[in-house]
């Protein structure tokens, strides 16, 4: 939905540009006026003379033009009726301004027409006098819709409804006249004054929109808007892109969620409407309920306003992604790593000993059950049976075992009751543990590429396949762009790109070979996932250095760092996103400094590509 408003919003931005009814105003002057030339230049009259002198001392502004020509006889009629015609458009344009589709209403104006907008003008002014003394009624708008509910097309059911449509439609206005530029501003203001003054509409006029911002002083009444496309549009065609697109930025405010206090119920349901149409409201519904359920089983938590992602959902996520990784996995090729009936911590050596909480070797179902026995756990037969986690304190375990005993009776079954301090589990050779450091490029590029998503997802599969299956080992993930820092598990699900330049491998591998440092006995594996080649790197007083193409420092520094790694007997394996010449360069160079291997996955195999190294890594040693 937000990236459906971003989209909405450009769209609208790149519709047209604000001064149409500006430009088609002078147009429309500028061709009466030289109708009239035209009839006047063959009579050689004074009177000739004088007219032309006349339309020679017209002001320079198309409003001041207008209005000294409101009171000109034309001897053209062509230009009579041209100049009527620039009345009409002004006259249309001003009234849809404020009223949405007045405009249709009046395309064949005549007094009638123009008599009846002014009463609904007067009724609607005297409504909201009514209202603001607490006297009006929900009769007194039904029976004002009775009679101009045409030219309300939005159709509102009540008052409050008409106010916040006209009040949007209003500030839309104002914000169109911010957005010129103040000779713009002061034609189209001029114009505007003068069409409500000959319409007999500035007084009604100007008591509704005192009325309106008074109701709705929080809309963005002078906030000026930008909009860049070529086609001119008219001034009620304007004052609805900037309507509409003021809708979109609250709508994109309310979307985000990322002020204090953000909740779903804050995003207003007839705005999504009139952005995104019906579905989007149902869509809307839909997340509300999705969240709420999140919350009742403690996947999300609301703290100082904000909300969380709990570690348990952190850990379902991280699961998630791994089974897709899994799932892409060609067995026959690379071997089932998701294996549910053997323990993850090395061989069997034949021993046991009793089961702590924790533990992930394989429970010996032999000793636990005969523990059971010389424990007192046999129950009588037909002792109901009932199933219970043996790692949840003090909670029992009953099974029933086919084997013959004398405490059953011929053919009887026995229930033996078990405790958790009857469960052993099998004694396993201890693995080599590991130190794991994956590299996660943060930087802009990685969004524009489309690629940060899946670095985000790989990210969470490797934490959560090293935590079930090796949990022995030591893994550090690391994110950089102008800077590198380190990223906790409860962060990744909710970590987003940085919107700055620069790409410190630099600092990232600093910071790499500190963990690696600290573990000095584990095995070294560093990953690297990047989309570009390094353009930053971290100066001695701490701060970051970026220039683009690198320059010969930052390159120099980074291939130190990698040396470093080299000599630290760590392998460093990069994942290249992007395919850019620079790019092949530098790993290259890295390869053949490390003996480390390159991969260019795809971004939707990269996870696939990630865990596969790493389990070939494990593996090997």
């Amino acid at each position: 939905m937000l990236r459906e408003v971003r989209r909405r919003r450009r769209d609208l931005r790149e519709r047209g540009r604000l001064d149409g009814t500006l430009e088609k105003a002078r147009a429309l002057l500028d061709k009466a006026i030289g109708q009239e030339r035209a009839e006047l230049f063959p009579d050689p009259s004074d009177d000739a003379r004088l007219r032309e002198s006349e339309l020679d001392g017209l002001p320079e502004d198309t409003a001041g033009a207008i209005q000294e020509l409101s009171t000109y006889e034309w001897r053209s009629s062509a230009a009579r009726q041209t100049f009527e015609e620039l009345r009409d458009l002004l006259r249309r344009e001003v009234l849809d301004s404020q009223f949405r589709g007045l405009r249709d209403a009046l395309a064949n104006p005549d007094p009638e027409a123009m008599e009846r907008v002014r009463q609904m003008m007067a009724e609607l002014n005297d409504m909201l006098d009514k209202d603001s003394r607490g006297q009006h009624t929900q009769a007194d708008f039904d029976a004002f819709m009775g009679k101009y509910g045409d030219l309300f097309p939005e159709k509102p059911r009540n008052l409050e409804e008409l106010v916040d449509i006209l009040a949007r439609r209003a500030a839309a206005t104002q914000r169109m006249l911010a957005s010129m530029t103040p000779r713009q501003r002061e034609e189209l203001a001029g114009l505007i004054n003068q069409t409500l003054d000959q319409a007999g509409l500035s007084d009604e006029m100007r008591r509704l929109g005192e009325a309106l911002y008074a109701r709705r002083p929080d809309l963005a009444w002078n906030a000026p808007e930008r909009l860049t496309g070529e086609e001119p549009l008219g001034m009620g065609d304007a004052v609805t892109a900037l309507e509409e697109l003021a809708d979109l930025t609250q709508l994109e405010t309310a979307l985000r969620q990322d002020y204090p206090g953000a909740r779903l119920d804050d995003i207003d349901e007839s705005a999504v409407r009139r952005a995104l149409g019906r579905s989007a409201v149902d869509d809307l519904e839909a997340l509300k309920r999705i969240e709420r359920e999140l919350e009742e089983q403690g996947y999300l938590l609301r703290r100082r306003g904000k909300l969380e992602l709990t570690p348990k959902a952190v850990r379902r996520l991280g699961e998630t992604a791994l089974r897709r990784v899994f799932s892409s996995l060609d067995a026959g090729r690379r071997g089932d790593h998701d294996q549910h009936d053997a323990g993850s911590a090395g061989e069997l050596t034949g021993s046991s000993r009793p089961w702590r909480f924790g533990d992930e070797q394989p429970i010996d179902v032999v000793r636990t059950l005969v523990n059971g026995v010389r424990s007192g756990g046999i129950a009588a037969p037909g002792t109901a049976v009932r199933d219970s986690d043996a790692g949840h304190g003090s909670g029992t375990a009953v099974r029933d075992t086919g084997a013959a005993s004398g405490a059953a009776g011929s053919g009887g079954r026995v229930a033996v009751r078990l405790s958790v301090d009857d469960f052993e589990v099998a004694e396993t050779e201890r693995r080599t543990a590991a130190a794991v450091c994956l590299l996660v490029d943060l930087s802009y590029s990685m969004a524009l590429r489309g690629t940060w998503a899946a670095a985000k997802q790989t990210a969470l599969a490797l934490q959560a396949l090293v935590a079930s299956k090796f949990p022995q080992d030591a893994v550090q993930i690391i994110g950089f762009s102008n800077y590198a820092r380190v990223l906790q598990p409860d962060e990744l699900a909710g970590l987003d790109w940085d919107m700055v330049q620069g790409t410190n491998l630099h600092h990232a591998l600093l910071i790499a070979g500190r963990h690696l440092d600290r573990h000095p006995d584990f095995e070294p594996v560093v990953l690297v996932v990047t989309d570009g080649e390094p353009t930053a790197h971290l100066m001695r007083n701490g701060r970051s250095a970026f220039e683009w193409p690198p320059s010969h420092e930052t390159l120099e520094l980074t291939l130190a760092e990698v040396d470093k790694m080299t000599r630290r007997r760590a392998t460093i394996n990069v994942f290249m996103l992007a395919a850019d010449d620079r790019l092949k360069e530098f790993v290259d160079e890295v390869a053949r400094r490390n003996g480390g291997r390159v991969f260019s996955p795809s971004a939707e195999r990269l996870g696939e590509y990630v865990v596969s190294d790493f389990l070939r890594l494990r593996r090997a040693r």
